[in-house]
């Protein structure tokens, strides 16, 4: 009992999500689930401190997700196609603060950085900040497009940037101790601080 406690509370502490006034869900995408996307589109061919999560959100911050549309179909560019598969081929690898390769690891910006400039020669910044702040189209939930860049953080800021891979879920790198994997836009602490999307893929 004691040990399974100290591991709860080591896990918490190496929480790596932007918002340090908010306790972020860590679920772990299921097989089925992530082998069902990846043929789906194969076919179509970074931190805060630990704090006390809140048990309701206000009313003026819940959004109807499904209503805006998120899920509809969208075509796939092959582009788009390309990055999506090398993103969802990263899954599991470990997170590290800093790190932008397989082998040393991925934070959260690394991972994109890592993925557009390796199969779409594409050189993006180096932080999720520069990232929402790039001369590219910003796209309303409802107009997600596999291969867009999904921004989260407090305030204005983003401080977390994930991949867009279609159905209402992205791929990033999420926190200290953990690994790339792919979580759902419907999330409690992601749609709480989701603050939009872009278009970098032309």
């Amino acid at each position: 009992m004691r040990a399974r406690a100290a591991s709860s509370a080591a896990v918490k502490k190496a929480a790596h999500y932007p918002d340090r006034h908010r306790q972020a869900p860590a679920p772990r995408p299921r097989p089925s689930a992530l082998l069902g996307i990846a043929l789906c589109l194969g076919l179509a061919a970074c931190g805060g401190h630990q704090a006390t999560r809140p048990t309701s959100l206000p009313e003026s911050r819940i959004r109807d997700w499904r209503s805006e549309g998120y899920d509809a179909p969208t075509p796939v560019s092959p582009r788009a196609n390309d990055v999506l598969m090398r993103a969802l081929g990263l899954v599991g690898t470990p997170y590290r603060y800093g790190g932008n390769t397989p082998d040393s690891g991925f934070d959260c910006s690394g991972l994109v950085v890592y993925v557009y400039r390796d199969v779409a020669d594409l050189a993006l910044p180096r932080t999720s900040r520069a990232m929402n702040e790039l001369d590219a189209p910003r796209i309303r939930l409802g107009q997600i497009a596999p291969g867009d860049l999904v921004f989260f953080g407090s305030g204005r800021s983003a401080s977390h940037v994930g991949i867009y891979v279609g159905e209402g879920r992205f791929v990033h790198a999420p926190n200290s101790g953990g690994t790339v994997r792919m979580d759902s836009l419907d999330g409690y602490w992601w749609k709480e601080n989701y603050l939009g999307a872009r278009r970098v893929l032309r």
